[in-house]
């Protein structure tokens, strides 16, 4: 675990970036293990591949998402309500494993 500094995670990418792989891999790896993994493997490459993850304060991240995610979706039949409840509960794992890497839980 790095000692986390709000203002390092500006440049996150270069201070937390093997921090930041980790918390991803972790909920890809949760998720996978769920759900259908054609579409946690496809919301992953096409959609999460473009996230940005932001550190809120009190130890609470959000991740920003790409315009259009469903649009983005390809090779991967689903109707788009049970996307967005995947998505939404793939973003909730991923806030869920920043907090964890980052010593928050």
């Amino acid at each position: 675990m790095a000692n986390f500094d709000p203002e390092k995670f500006e440049d996150k990418y270069a201070n937390y970036f093997p921090e930041l792989q980790q918390a991803y891999k972790n909920a890809f790896n949760r998720m996978n293990d769920r759900y259908d993994s054609q579409l946690v493997h496809a919301i992953d490459q096409q959609v999460l591949n473009e996230s940005e993850p932001f550190y809120e304060g009190d130890g609470e991240f959000r991740i920003e998402l790409p315009d259009d995610p469903y649009g983005r979706l390809s090779g991967v039949l689903v109707d788009e309500d049970r996307f967005e409840e995947i998505l939404e509960t793939h973003i909730e794992e991923i806030e869920t494993e920043l907090q964890r890497v980052f010593g928050f839980q």
